[in-house]
């Protein structure tokens, strides 16, 4: 694959990403459940393509299947923090990419810790980005599949 159209399919995936947190985050401060009509309503609002965002409808539908499994991971490897005081924003950073960790063996967990990381610089803090990857690390620690390859 030629290197613009690499990089312009990463940065669709990112785009899925930073979209799958925000839906995230807003469905957890509304506390309502994620619909998929919420996926069109927020591209309408972005101005994006909602057929261009499929990854993050599958991204959120497996995490609102999987959600206890997923804040029990991160409650568990979030080591000297109380889960009720992580950040809201850094928890659904968290949630999805354990989530793409544990579920899509489609995607390298190293490349999944690293996007993890990049969409926390967009929406947190400093000290956020290392705890990101301090939890994702250690939830990456107990997969069983290669780090860098697609299984």
């Amino acid at each position: 694959m030629e290197t613009s159209k690499k990089n312009q399919k990463m940065s669709l995936r990112r785009d899925n990403r930073v979209l799958a947190v925000q839906w995230v985050y807003m469905c957890e401060t509304l506390r309502i459940v994620a619909k998929p009509e919420h996926l069109s309503e927020l591209c309408a609002i972005f101005d994006k393509n909602p057929s261009d965002f499929q990854f993050t409808r599958e991204m959120v539908v497996l995490l609102q299947k999987n959600l206890h499994e997923i804040d029990a991971l991160i409650d568990r490897f979030a080591t000297n923090w109380n889960f009720s005081r992580i950040a809201l924003v850094d928890l659904c950073i968290m949630r999805l990419a354990a989530c793409e960790l544990l579920h899509r063996n489609d995607i390298p967990p190293i490349v999944t810790i690293n996007e993890a990381i990049e969409v926390g610089k967009m929406f947190s803090g400093e000290a956020s980005k290392a705890f990101i990857n301090g939890v994702l690390d250690r939830i990456k620690c107990t997969l069983s599949r290669s780090l860098r390859t697609v299984s």
